[in-house]
């Protein structure tokens, strides 16, 4: 039996492509393979690309919005906005590079607001969201990219051993903090790490120490 064609099953094809090849590799022919029917009736759901990619954001990104609680602490609810980001980033990479997608602008809204919740005057508050944002999707983006650029079959702590072993052999007199962190790079947690950035930046905006 045929399964009937519906928009939720394009997006569903959709995310698939996009999370093994990228957005490159999303077409309406692509999906039409995929899903073993005509462009034309995906057409008849879906009206292009942006569309399609649109729906696919949202879905990603509902999903990882879902777990903030509306009613959290503002900093809580922050910093679970952008674990939820760096993790469907980290699991969708694509994502990362339509950041104007509607999905995305939910996000953009529940920092912003919990912004505005802390006190943070008007006057700040475009440079404070900025800020953040721009913290939060570069890092989350970055994280992605070192995971999928890493060579084939090697393990991530052996991968940033060996970085640390260089960074250890660096002329001393040049690089003497290099070399003094070099012991903490494999073992570090990407997402404590993350997390402790998001911290360092609300400490600024509020003035307050960081703990």
């Amino acid at each position: 039996m045929t399964t009937k064609l519906s928009k939720d099953r394009i997006v569903e094809a959709a995310l698939a492509i996009l999370d093994t090849d990228g957005s490159g590799a999303l077409t309406f022919r692509a999906l039409a393979s995929r899903l073993a029917t005509g462009s034309g009736a995906i057409y008849w759901h879906v009206a292009d690309k942006n569309e399609l990619l649109a729906a696919a954001t949202d879905y990603v990104i509902g999903r990882a919005m879902s777990g903030v609680v509306g009613g959290a602490d503002p900093r809580e609810a922050i910093r679970a906005i952008a674990l939820g980001l760096f993790d469907a980033i980290d699991a969708h990479p694509w994502v990362g590079a339509e950041p104007l997608q509607s999905g995305m602008v939910l996000v953009f809204e529940g920092i912003g607001g919990r912004l505005q919740a802390l006190g943070v005057p008007d006057r700040a508050l475009f440079d404070c969201w900025s800020a953040l944002v721009n913290y939060i999707l570069g890092v989350a983006v970055q994280n992605a990219a070192n995971a999928r650029h890493r060579p084939q079959g090697t393990e991530r702590t052996d991968a940033l051993g060996a970085i640390a072993a260089r960074w250890a052999q660096l002329d001393p007199e040049i690089y003497p903090f290099m070399r003094r962190i070099a012991a903490d790079l494999p073992g570090h947690d990407d997402r404590a790490q993350f997390l402790a950035g998001i911290d360092l930046i609300l400490a600024g905006i509020l003035g307050s120490p960081v703990a």
